[in-house]
C-alpha cells in the first residue's frame, strides 16, 4: 500500500517538478532521501518520473523503501514469548518498546532483541547476514502480539497475508465516552493531516486511503468503555484516528486523545489481543492470544 496519499495543492506554481513539490511543500523526504529511498509515485493513478510537472489537483500516491539501518545491533532484551519454532517467533510486546530502530531509537528495540535472539540460535559469533523480519509494527506505546519470520521465505508468506487482509487481528481498547451502540464499523478514508504532517486524520472528501474499522462494545463504565476492535485494512494509527473521528478517543492517547480528569496520567491504552494467521508449512489458520495487561486491569478495576 502507498505510504503516502494526498491531493496536489491548488496555489503551488504551475509546472513546479514533482520531487521540489515533496521536499519543498510537502516536506516528507528531502531531495538526497527521495532518491535513496526509490520513491515511487502515481498521479491520478497512473506511475510517473519525479521530474513530472505539476498542473495542481491532481491525486498524489507516494511508495519508498524504509532506510535500512545496516548498524542493527543485538541486544539480550527481555521478550515475552507466545510461540517460536524454526520459521517464526510470536511475542508479546512491552509497551514502550520500538518496533524497529530509527531516528533517537537505535537500540533497546524489538528488532535488536530478536536479533540477539536469532544469533544465540544460529550459534552465531556475529550478524553475518541475519536479520530478523519484521512482518508488520506495532505502535511504540501500543502492547501485544507481533509476529516475526526468521527467514526470508517465511517472512514473504506471512507478509503476502497481511498484504492480502487475510489475517484476523483484534484489539482492546478502553476509551472515552461510549460510542452508543453495541456493535459497528467506521468507514472513512484516511489522510496526513495538513496541520501535523506527523499525524493523521478522517478525510471529509473523497481523497486519502479507504480505511475500515469493525468494533465490539465489551463493557461499558458510565463515561469509559472497553471496545474490542478488528481493523479490517492497515492504515497508520488507524484505529486511533477512527475512535477519535467516532467521539471516543482512546484513553491516554497522547496524540488523538484528550486530557482526562479521572487518570491524567493514564499512558495508551491500546493493545493487540489476538493474532491469527497461517504459519509457513500449515493449511489452518492459528491464533495467539494474551490477556488484557496490566495496566488495563488496574483502570477498570477502579471504575
Amino acid at each position: 500500500m502507498p505510504d503516502f496519499t494526498c491531493q496536489v495543492e491548488t496555489s503551488i506554481p504551475v509546472g513546479l517538478r514533482l520531487d521540489r513539490y515533496l521536499a519543498e511543500y510537502l516536506k516528507i523526504l528531502s531531495r538526497s532521501q527521495i532518491k535513496a529511498r526509490r520513491l515511487r509515485a502515481l498521479l491520478d493513478g497512473r506511475a510517473v518520473k519525479l521530474s513530472r510537472p505539476l498542473k495542481g489537483g491532481e491525486n498524489l500516491e507516494l511508495s519508498w523503501t524504509e532506510a535500512e539501518n545496516i548498524f542493527l545491533v543485538p541486544q539480550d532484551l527481555p521478550l515475552d514469548l507466545l510461540y517460536e519454532d524454526e520459521r517464526v517467533v510470536v511475542v508479546n510486546k512491552a509497551q514502550g518498546m520500538v518496533v524497529h530502530p530509527g531516528a533517537g531509537n537505535r537500540e533497546g528495540t524489538l528488532a535488536n532483541a530478536l536479533l540477539f535472539r536469532q544469533l544465540n540460535r544460529k550459534g552465531a559469533l556475529d550478524g553475518g547476514g541475519l536479520r530478523p523480519g519484521i512482518v508488520h509494527r506495532l505502535d511504540k506505546d501500543t502492547s501485544g502480539v507481533m509476529i516475526a519470520a526468521w527467514d526470508d521465505e517465511a517472512h514473504a508468506f506471512l507478509s503476502a497475508q497481511f498484504k492480502a487482509r487475510k489475517v484476523r487481528k483484534t484489539y482492546a481498547a478502553l476509551v472515552q465516552g461510549s460510542p452508543g451502540e453495541t456493535r459497528g464499523r467506521i468507514d472513512r478514508n484516511i489522510v496526513r493531516s495538513r496541520r501535523n504532517r506527523k499525524l493523521f486524520t478522517v478525510s471529509d472528501k473523497d481523497t486519502g486511503r479507504r480505511s475500515l474499522t469493525f468494533f465490539k462494545l465489551v463493557k461499558s463504565y458510565g463515561k469509559y468503555s472497553l471496545l474490542l476492535v478488528r481493523p479490517r485494512t492497515g492504515r497508520t494509527h488507524q484505529i486511533r484516528v477512527h475512535l477519535k473521528y467516532l467521539g471516543n478517543p482512546i484513553l491516554g492517547d497522547p496524540l488523538y486523545g484528550r486530557p482526562d480528569p479521572l487518570f491524567p496520567r493514564a499512558s495508551l491504552m491500546l493493545h493487540s489481543k489476538s493474532l491469527g494467521l497461517v504459519l509457513p508449512g500449515n493449511e489452518k489458520p492459528v491464533f495467539f492470544r494474551t490477556p488484557l495487561p496490566l495496566r488495563f486491569r488496574e483502570i477498570i478495576r477502579q471504575l
